[in-house]
């Protein structure tokens, strides 16, 4: 049986990825999540705000004490005083690659490409075998226009391609105004792939405290629908590969996303609740499915149940909805 794939140009052994989380901040659980079978792991984020903090803290090291005398060589903190996080997460690239055989995708979470192109420069030199993109921006000004918005990814992305020689994924929400254009444009601009879907984590009032908390709810295999429904439309319509996130805490719904169009499925939630070695079960599942149903190879299955393979196309659009609300029968 054939379980390889192809995502962002890279030849996987099979299509479960680990997506970007705290498991990969932990050298152990990255060679445990390749143990159980993981085909290529997304680092967790480098946050823009870490780069810029770096940055400022720097530039202030840098910059106190330029009038003293250069006999205070020991006015200058040391080194380990100013290196933090960005510096690490470059480092555990490094060490990733070195412990393990598959390949390793570094994350950069912000908005403004400005600050990650030498930080994208960076993994590339650290030895990461591509570069997973997440756009995190809650456009709240109101004269912002969508377009406005749809550009800072698109031109995100071009800045960054023009930077490294490594593939780039963009990690993409659902909340655009035109999904299937936006997905279009950001193919057009050399996205190697696209991740759908990314999951804005909402805030939340403590009542007693009369503060906003911030709240991180796992994800359930029912929120899967909306990346399942996209990459069903998207498959055939865009060059860029596709990656299944949110909600895949199964086979059953690994196989779904391939059969939509996804090249692979991307764990998260799941590996946090029962840890690394449950991607082997998922692995397994997934082959004793495939081998009961005759299939022999992930390459059969993709794209089988997309819109434009299915007998009825408009289910993936209001006749689904239409259906569904009046398949629903009143119990009480």
């Amino acid at each position: 049986m054939d379980l390889t794939t192809t995502y962002m140009g890279l030849q996987l052994k099979n299509p479960l990825v680990p997506s970007a989380s705290p498991l990969s901040r932990d050298l152990d659980n990255i060679k445990r999540l390749e143990d159980a079978g993981a085909s290529a792991i997304v680092m967790y984020s480098l946050f823009e705000e870490q780069i810029e903090h770096e940055q400022r803290e720097l530039d202030h090291f840098l910059a106190q004490g330029t009038e003293s005398y250069q006999e205070a060589v020991s006015y200058f903190p040391e080194a380990e005083d100013y290196n933090l996080g960005p510096d690490e997460y470059l480092e555990h690239i490094r060490s990733a690659k070195d412990s393990t055989a598959i390949p390793i995708i570094g994350s950069l979470n912000g908005v403004s490409a400005g600050g990650w192109l030498e930080y994208a420069k960076k993994i590339e030199d650290a030895g990461a075998d591509g570069l997973e993109l997440n756009v995190y921006y809650i456009p709240t000004d109101t004269r912002f226009s969508a377009k406005e918005i749809e550009n800072i990814y698109v031109e995100d992305l071009k800045r960054i391609k023009g930077a490294v020689s490594i593939p780039v994924a963009m990690k993409l929400s659902p909340y655009f105004t035109t999904m299937a254009s936006m997905a279009t444009k950001l193919d057009e601009a050399g996205a190697d792939a696209l991740v759908l879907f990314n999951r804005f984590y909402q805030p939340d009032f403590d009542l007693e405290q009369l503060e906003v908390v911030p709240t991180v709810n796992l994800s359930t295999p029912a929120e899967n629908r909306l990346p399942l429904r996209w990459i069903a439309i998207l498959y055939g319509h865009i060059k860029a590969n596709m990656a299944a996130t949110t909600g895949v805490h199964s086979a059953q719904d690994a196989l779904k996303m391939l059969m939509a169009g996804a090249d692979v499925a991307m764990l998260c939630s799941v590996l946090l609740e029962k840890g690394p070695q449950h991607l082997a079960t998922v692995l397994a599942d997934l082959q004793q499915w495939m081998e009961e149903k005759e299939y022999s190879s992930v390459t059969q299955m993709k794209g089988s149940m997309s819109q434009r393979s299915v007998a009825e196309p408009a289910a993936f659009e209001r006749a689904n909805y239409m259906k569904a609300l009046n398949s629903w029968k009143v119990t009480i």
